[in-house]
């Protein structure tokens, strides 16, 4: 490992991987915060249960009662949003990087659309006959072949971002109607499990039922994007200049997206369809770090985080004794943003 005033360099045999102090410092700041929210978070509730208790009854050694009320029914929830917040955080910054346009994020080409349709024909069509365990595989085989279809409909001697991002918008609302065909077309249980996830609420999650299925699709896929961060460096300065520096830029870019549209897509499996957390975090993330994504991926992910877990929180708070879902929160946020972005980025083309 070599230091220099402004960044820290890590080797290894056939790897090297440079860190800015300046990023590093940001991404202690968030997981402080994140941290703090989540104690606080878990203590909120009908019954109020003190920071220090939480902390005492996550490693067992509070009183039974709070044991019970953080470890089996708030913690899980916490957790959850935790996870799901970053997963959106990185698969948006992902998408904004190569295919560079501030524009673009899960929500708007269609993959979280596509990952909600997904689920819902999941509980439609095969619920009561196989494993919820599926569940994420239809949420991003969904999300897969929705950002499939809008990158060909896109294509018109190449992608124009802003092209690329009105048709996923018009595609994400297509398939809005879809899944709400089938809502109102199935029993009951059905149409109260599709309003969920076309709201995005992580009310109820369990261990079983949502962390320990959702755990490894994060704990896996962020750690490989990570390592690919130089790759979506050298792509987000455009095509000409990938090709210049020996970028295999159609094979990385696939590879990519595929990567995006999983996390992406077991998110929504497990939370619904939480919109703007892949719009918003990237662009605070860039605000703090700058454009490297070496600093940009982490930032990303612990921003998401931050972002549900206080829209949740608002969620449980605001509006008291409601249960508000988080994605009318990070809605209410996310769309004056992304006016702001496109007003922004009208003159792009």
């Amino acid at each position: 490992m070599s230091h220099s005033n402004r960044h820290m360099t890590f080797r290894n045999k056939g790897f090297s991987y440079r860190v800015s102090k300046k990023s590093l410092l940001v991404s202690l700041i968030l997981l402080l915060a994140v941290i703090i929210v989540m104690i606080l978070s878990t203590g909120i509730g009908s019954i109020y249960i003190k920071p220090v208790e939480v902390v005492r009854a996550v490693f067992g050694y509070g009183t039974d009662p709070s044991n019970m009320i953080v470890r089996s029914l708030r913690l899980p929830r916490v957790i959850v949003a935790v996870l799901i917040g970053a997963s959106l955080g990185v698969a948006g910054s992902i998408l904004q990087g190569i295919v560079r346009n501030p524009l673009t994020s899960p929500d708007t080409i269609g993959s979280t659309g596509g990952a909600t349709l997904g689920a819902v024909s999941f509980f439609f069509f095969f619920s009561d006959k196989i494993s919820i365990h599926w569940l994420p595989v239809a949420a991003i085989l969904g999300a897969f072949i929705a950002t499939l279809l809008v990158y060909s409909l896109s294509w018109k001697n190449g992608i124009t971002p802003l092209r690329l991002v009105l048709i996923g918008t018009g595609f994400t609302a297509a398939m809005s109607a879809l899944s709400y065909l089938m809502m109102i077309s199935g029993p009951i249980i059905l149409a109260n499990q599709s309003l969920t996830f076309m709201t995005g609420s992580i009310y109820g999650v369990s261990w079983q039922k949502a962390v320990y299925p959702l755990l490894p699709w994060v704990s896996v896929l962020i750690p490989i994007i990570f390592l690919y961060a130089r790759h979506i460096t050298v792509q987000s300065l455009g095509e000409d200049i990938a090709r210049n520096v020996g970028s295999s830029v159609q094979r990385q870019r696939f590879l990519l997206i595929i990567l995006s549209v999983a996390l992406s897509g077991a998110a929504v499996a497990f939370g619904g369809a939480i919109n703007f957390i892949g719009l918003m975090a990237p662009h605070i993330a860039r605000k703090l770090v700058g454009p490297s994504f070496g600093s940009l991926i982490p930032v990303s992910a612990l921003t998401g985080s931050l972002l549900l877990l206080l829209a949740d929180l608002a969620g449980r708070f605001v509006f008291k004794p409601l249960d508000i879902p988080a994605g009318v929160f990070t809605a209410a946020i996310g769309a004056p943003l992304f006016i702001y972005v496109l007003y922004r980025s009208r003159n792009r083309g």
